[in-house]
C-alpha cells in the first residue's frame, strides 16, 4: 500500500511519546526511529511498556503525549488509516480456533480486502511459506503451540503489508519453532517488508538489526546487537570456571571492584570495574576453591541487557 510519509527512509517515528493509566506512566518520553526494512527489536522484561508502545504505534491506543507517524501516518489523527497498512501479531493466539487453517486466512483475507482474483493463490502462498501444507482442512485449534504462530503469521500477512507488528510473538513456543519462526521473519524483511517486534527473549533479539532496550517504561539504550556488546558494558568481563560454581558464586559477590556476578549455565560472568584474572582467582583460593579458572571473555547481550537494567534501577550504583 501506498505510503505518504514525508521521509521514505522511515516506516516509524516517534518523539516524546507517553501512556500514563491515572496516576500509573506505563510508557515515559520514548523517541526512536525505525527504518523501512528493517528489523528492529523491543526488548524489555514482562511489565516494561513493550505492548503499551505496540498498541501506540498500532492505532489501538492513543498517547498521553507524545508524537508519532507510522507509514507517515499520524498515531493519534489518522490510526485507521494505519490499521489498514500494517499486520500485528499479537502474543496470544487470537485466530478462530474452531476454523481450519484455510478458513482462518480466508477470513483475514475477506476483513483485508484482499482482491477474489487474487485469494486463492495468495492463500496458496502463506501456505507454503509458513509450512501449513497438508495441514490446510486440520482445525486451528487442533494445532501445536509453533504451527498455531506460523498460522497467525500467515493471517498478519494476507494483505501484503509493508510493516509487521510482531508482539511477543513467540512466547511459550518451543526453540526449534522459535528458530523457524524467525528464520520466515527474516524472509520477509529480505523481502522489503519492515519489522517491529516486541521480546524479553536475548537470543531473539540478535536477529535484530537494531534492539531498543526499554525498563519501567523509559528507553534506557539503543544500538545494533554488536554496538552494544563493544560499547556499552562499565568494566571487565571474565567467565569463571570450578568444580564448586554456587560456592565461587558466593565468593565473588565480596570481590573488590565488583560490578555483577551471574552464574551462567555451570560457569560464572563477573564483571569488575577493577582487577583482572589474577586477582578473581586468588580470591578463590583464599576461599580454598583452589580449581577456579578465570579468563576474559566477550560479553554477550544478556550481560549487557542485566547490566544496563541494573543501572537504570540504580543509578548511582557504585562498583564496591
Amino acid at each position: 500500500m501506498t505510503s505518504v510519509s514525508a521521509n521514505g527512509d522511515l516506516a516509524i517515528s516517534v518523539r516524546g511519546l507517553t501512556r500514563r493509566f491515572g496516576d500509573r506512566t506505563a510508557v515515559s518520553d520514548v523517541s526512536f526511529d525505525v527504518l523501512r526494512g528493517e528489523v528492529f527489536a523491543f526488548l524489555g522484561p514482562n511489565g516494561s511498556g513493550k505492548s503499551t508502545t505496540i498498541r501506540m504505534l498500532c492505532g489501538i491506543l492513543e498517547p498521553s503525549a507524545g508524537t508519532g507517524t507510522v507509514l507517515g501516518y499520524d498515531i493519534a489523527r489518522q490510526p485507521e488509516q494505519i490499521k489498514q497498512r500494517i499486520g500485528y501479531m499479537s502474543q496470544r493466539f487470537s485466530l478462530y480456533e474452531d476454523l481450519t487453517v484455510r478458513e482462518n486466512l480466508e477470513f483475514y483475507a475477506g476483513i483485508y480486502e484482499v482482491p477474489r482474483a487474487d485469494l486463492a493463490a495468495r492463500i496458496d502462498e502463506l501456505v507454503a511459506m509458513a509450512g501449513l501444507n497438508g495441514r490446510e482442512r486440520q482445525i486451528a485449534g487442533q494445532l501445536s503451540g509453533g504451527w498455531k504462530q506460523r498460522l497467525a503469521l500467515g493471517c498478519a500477512i494476507v494483505h501484503r503489508p509493508p510493516l509487521l507488528f510482531l508482539d511477543e510473538p513467540t512466547a511459550g513456543v518451543d526453540p526449534v519453532s522459535r528458530r523457524d519462526f524467525w528464520t520466515m521473519i527474516h524472509g520477509l524483511a529480505a523481502s522489503g517488508v519492515t519489522v517491529f517486534a516486541t521480546t524479553h527473549y536475548l537470543d531473539e533479539a540478535e536477529h535484530a538489526a537494531r534492539v531498543a532496550m526499554i525498563h519501567d517504561g523509559v528507553l534506557t539504550a539503543l544500538a545494533t546487537p554488536a554496538e552494544f556488546k563493544s560499547g556499552f558494558l562499565r568494566g571487565h568481563l571474565f567467565g569463571v570456571t570450578s568444580a564448586a560454581p554456587l560456592r565461587a558464586l558466593d565468593v565473588l559477590r565480596g570481590l573488590p571492584g565488583l560490578v555483577d556476578v551471574s552464574l551462567y549455565g555451570d560457569a560464572l560472568h563477573v564483571l569488575v570495574s577493577s582487577g583482572g584474572a589474577a586477582d578473581i582467582e586468588a580470591a578463590l583460593t583464599v576461599a580454598g576453591i583452589e580449581d577456579g579458572h578465570a579468563v576474559p571473555i566477550a560479553p554477550s547481550l544478556e550481560d549487557v541487557f542485566i547490566s544496563l537494567m541494573r543501572r537504570h534501577q540504580d543509578p548511582a550504583e557504585q562498583p564496591r
